[in-house]
């Protein structure tokens, strides 16, 4: 016979294998009842129920609902393997006998009763199933009690097996030619005309053929694949948290079922949110994945709370991810997470590194870098290789391919899919996952009767069920490959979701900011009052638990459905809420005086800030808490005042008379129809709103060299994923944007000078209103956008007159320094980056920063700047965007080198609001301050053990090494180093006195110290 007619036989049967694998016994009568919210089983069987008929369709949009029905097994089920096969029209979590069995899903099509059947043998069969939102609802069918022919599902698993390999090996090798004759013998023997008892006695007689071909086993040199069994699970994307609680139910009694009927399976599980849901929601079923645990046969690694985006989040949320997650999992488990695993996340900062190592996670893995759907000029070099963060931090990192299915074909491509330009041999291990993902699911039975069969199969690499954390143990006992790989891990696709869903960003910086406010001034409420003012632990881990969640990697980054965020827009509204109410408690318990004596305001930064307040109403002028008479001036009906705030402390402000003109020491700033101007500075507008001159008074040099505060407009069409793709041809696609805009002066005077644009763009509408403060570098542009575009996109760009090779961009604990040309590949790759507060061009002791204070995404060329700031994509959510958008950002300039330049201060100040409350309680000064404002004290927080110490996080942010005096007010018994989790401390710090204490930072050096007050 010839080779591909035998190849057709083979083939065949393969795909009509189905309607040999079970027989039907009897049909399954299920009654339904509606839900429109989750339901514990207990209420489940509460509902009322109607009885249902094949054909019927049922729900509404975003419903659940219940089915439940008993079994009776018949006579012929009698010592066989009974699974249900249930029909609902959707993925349903089924309980039987009132415990979670098992789930119905597009990769488990039954679940398993009984694998030993008694006649009689009667089950209580109950289901949660979901109506839908994206497609029309489902259809009840017939649902089935099936018997599954064991001995013909092994056959095929082996014929397979074989049959890829066959497929995979070299034809003239004496291997591949005992595969063809047993084919052989095979098509001879099997005559699919018989039925029942006489089809099992053929498998069986099949099997006797292939067995001694799946008896060879590998010789000494046989590559090994560490295979770890996961499924990842998007908390939400296209559904809602609503369909992710039933989800992982659905998961993990998958997983359960195939940990008790396969004892050398082990499955990882990741993101601790989805186990606190499991506690929460499936009590029964969290205890049981608790004794597997128990017995190292469920793996908890990821390390993070959740799997967030790994761009936008802070570097106090990366942290709290870690702290969060990791508590988790000791507290509920007893286990240490030691991998980091982020499969689907679209890039890498570079300072997670350091965040591991202090966090103590060990290793790094990932799927996503090689996914990036041909939108790379240079792919990513590596799999296997030493990752080194900014700081100099480095862990060891794999890799991965996405999920192959583990058979023969899959296992091998696994294997051959070695990246390493500069190793190309020698390669002797990999890690490859394996398991249904996305929406959960995890493996079925096929893939582990596979992997029994291929576990030591000549001709297919070795495999072996494991921990990740074996692999990465037995690589370095191997050595690790010499690759080093220096930096962040810039992700060559989904360049967008810096941008899409504004709302996302613009809640997530404002929360990060209100959480740590909210835990420095209960931290100082709580000294101050010696203990008697309780810090509120539990609030604040809540909200932060609420914002992290929001920073999962298709929440944040805005690649889901148009109801995830919606919800997600009052998750943060909620979170902000609680944020501001702990903020205005702790304020109201240091401010003792009376409300109409005056106000008090707080300054959570380090260093001393000059702030422009507005008076209350009834005030002609005010006097501070230092006995200082505050220059006053009135703009829009309001009157503002000018202070200088101390550090890290606050001051009260007292009604007063106004301060006469004569008495000003400031000399002012002022507008004109289309100028701002102070002592520093001169901004020319043209008709447009756009800035046609930046005059540095000081320097006597022009800033600008073209066209600034410009308006640049592009359709934004891609290929594909419309949320997460911004196409590296947008700029060629640039529409104009001529309309001409109305410029009003609106303030003028000692403290500010400000001019408000409106004007038209397309179909949208924009207000700014443009400040410039007396004695100023900083040119701030408070702006409105009705965005009304669909496929757009928005740019603000500024063309500036600095010569430099590259531009800095802050991100979480420091910058990253990228390409301002497209030189090469991997340059022309990043044409859209991630920043987060300022990005900034320097040359020489000159430096141009670009602010914003809910902005992500930007790019630079040359001598421009460009900040992203609104898109307009359509799938999956085809409202994205469109509306009433608010966000600022401001340019500063500099003439006196990036060391002693403020920005990072300029940008803080921006991102950071000022806290008020009613009332007068004088002044108090340096809660905790750094000598050097290179090293930012980021974090100010009562210790997480409920201990009473104070935690302080601070780093390094020029990229220098440095020595800095920290100040605490209260004093201190001792001072100790921790790691990020608050553990592990350090020898006691040497101190200066009672309130000093002298750190030495490296560049980039993340510190955090545990305070014990006197």
């Amino acid at each position: 016979m010839y080779a591909k007619e035998r190849f057709y036989h083979i083939a065949k049967w393969i795909r009509e294998k189905e309607r040999l694998l079970y027989r039907p016994l009897r049909e399954v009568k299920l009654s339904y009842s509606p839900a429109d919210q989750w339901l514990s089983l207990e209420e489940a069987l509460e509902l009322t129920y109607s009885e249902m008929a094949p054909g019927m369709q049922w729900g509404t949009t975003w419903q659940y609902g219940w089915f439940g029905g008993i079994v009776e097994l018949p006579a012929e089920a009698a010592g066989h393997r009974v699974e249900l096969r249930l029909a609902l029209g959707s993925e349903s979590t089924v309980y039987v006998n009132g415990k979670l069995a098992g789930a119905i899903d597009l990769q488990h099509k039954t679940v398993t009763l009984t694998t030993d059947a008694a006649a009689g043998e009667r089950y209580a069969i109950m289901a949660e199933a979901y109506a839908g939102h994206d497609r029309e609802l489902p259809v009840y069918k017939q649902s089935w009690l099936v018997r599954s022919n064991e001995e013909m599902y092994h056959f095929f698993i082996d014929l397979e097996s074989l049959y890829q390999l066959r497929n995979l090996i070299d034809p003239k090798t004496l291997r591949a030619s005992e595969i063809d004759q047993a084919f052989e013998r095979l098509i001879a023997l099997m005559d699919w005309s018989v039925q029942d008892d006489a089809l099992e006695a053929m498998a069986r007689a099949g099997r006797d053929v292939l067995r001694p071909l799946l008896d060879c086993v590998n010789g000494s040199t046989a590559p090994k694949l560490f295979m770890m069994g996961q499924s990842h699970l998007d908390i939400a994307w296209l559904w809602p948290i609503e369909e992710t609680k039933r989800k992982i139910a659905r998961t993990l009694s998958n997983q359960l079922a195939l940990l008790e009927q396969y004892p050398e399976y082990r499955y990882v599980q990741s993101q601790p949110y989805l186990l606190q849901l499991t506690k929460d929601l499936y009590p029964e079923l969290f205890d049981r994945v608790k004794r597997y645990v128990a017995e190292g046969r469920i793996i908890l690694e990821g390390a993070m709370w959740v799997e967030p985006d790994a761009n936008i989040p802070s570097g106090e949320s990366l942290v709290r991810q870690f702290l969060y997650g990791k508590a988790f999992l000791r507290d509920e488990f007893g286990v240490d997470s030691q991998m980091l695993w982020l499969p689907d996340v679209f890039g890498y900062s570079g300072n997670l590194p350091q965040l591991m190592r202090k966090s103590g996670v060990r290793y790094f893995a990932s799927v996503k870098m090689f996914q990036t759907y041909d939108n790379d000029g240079d792919p990513f070099p590596y799999n296997t290789f030493a990752w080194e963060g900014i700081d100099g931090s480095s862990v060891p990192v794999h890799l991965l391919d996405y999920g192959p299915f583990p058979n023969p074909a899959d296992v091998n491509f696994a294997m051959l899919q070695w990246k390493d330009r500069t190793q190309t041999y020698g390669i002797s291990t990999r890690l490859s996952q394996f398991g249904y993902g996305d929406g959960g699911g995890g493996a079925n039975r096929n893939d582990l009767e596979f992997l029994r069969r291929i576990n030591d199969l000549e001709g297919v690499p070795r495999t072996a069920i494991s921990s990740p954390i074996d692999y990465f143990e037995d690589l370095e006992q191997r050595g690790m490959p010499g690759s080093r790989y220096v930096g962040e891990l810039y992700y060559s696709a989904h360049r967008g979701t810096f941008t899409s869903q504004a709302a996302m960003k613009r809640g997530n910086r404002a929360g990060e900011a209100a959480l740590k406010e909210a835990e420095l001034l209960s931290t100082l409420a709580a000294l101050a009052s010696a203990g008697r003012t309780a810090y509120p632990l539990a609030q604040l881990e809540e909200a932060w638990k609420k914002l992290l969640l929001l920073q999962f990697h298709d929440i944040l980054p805005g690649t889901s459905i148009e109801r995830v965020h919606e919800e997600a827009r009052g998750g943060f509204a909620d979170m902000l809420q609680t944020a501001h109410e702990i903020s205005r408690e702790a304020a109201s318990s240091l401010v003792k005086g009376e409300p109409d004596a005056g106000i008090t305001l707080f300054n959570v930064l380090q260093w001393e800030r000059s702030a422009l307040i507005e008076l209350p109403q009834g005030y002609e002028g005010a006097k501070d808490s230092l006995g200082r008479r505050l220059p006053v001036q009135s703009a829009d009906g309001m009157l503002y005042a000018r202070t200088e705030l101390p550090a890290s402390g606050y001051l009260s402000i007292e009604p007063a008379p106004a301060l006469p003109a004569e008495e000003v020491t400031l000399r002012g700033a002022w507008a004109t129809a289309d100028t701002l101007e102070n002592e520093l500075l001169l901004v020319r507008f043209n008709e447009r709103g756009e800035i046609v001159s930046i005059w540095d008074k000081e320097r006597r040099e022009e800033w600008a060299s073209g066209l600034c505060n410009q308006f640049r407009l592009y359709r934004d069409q891609t290929s594909n994923y419309d949320a997460w793709e911004l196409d590296r041809r947008y700029a060629s696609s640039e529409l104009e944007v001529t309309e001409s805009a109305e410029l009003t002066v609106t303030a003028s005077g000692p403290l500010f000078a400000e001019i408000t644009i409106r004007r038209s763009m397309a179909s949208s509408t924009l207000v700014q209103t443009v400040r410039l403060t007396a004695g100023g570098r900083r040119v701030e542009f408070k702006t409105t956008v009705d965005w009304k575009e669909r496929h757009k996109l928005l740019k603000v760009g500024f063309q500036v007159n600095v010569h430099t090779n590259e531009a800095l961009h802050e991100m979480q604990f420091g910058y990253v320094k990228r390409p301002n040309h497209f030189s090469r590949p991997h340059d022309a790759d990043r044409y859209e980056v991630s920043q987060h507060r300022w990005s900034a061009f320097v040359e020489g002791d000159r430096c141009f920063a670009l602010l914003n204070d809910c902005k992500y995404g930007m790019n630079t060329y040359s001598n421009e700047m460009n900040l992203t700031l609104l898109r307009a994509p359509s799938d999956p959510d085809a409202t994205a965007d469109v509306g009433l958008h608010e966000f600022t950002y401001a340019f500063h300039v500099w003439n006196e080198g990036f060391v002693s330049n403020p920005v990072i201060r300029e940008a803080l100040e921006l991102n950071t609001p000022i806290p008020q409350a009613a009332g007068a309680v004088g002044t108090f000064c340096g809660l905790l301050t750094s000598s050097d404002l290179n090293i930012v004290v980021d974090t100010v927080k009562m210790a997480e053990d409920g201990s009473g110490h104070v935690i302080a996080r601070l780093y390094e942010s020029k990229g220098m090494s440095a020595r800095s005096t920290i100040c605490f007010a209260y004093g201190f018994s001792s001072v100790r180093e921790t790691d990020l989790l608050e553990q592990n401390a350090g020898d006691e710090l040497a101190v200066n006195g009672p309130s000093e204490v002298e750190l030495r930072f490296t560049p980039f050096e993340v510190k955090t110290i545990r305070i014990i007050p006197l």
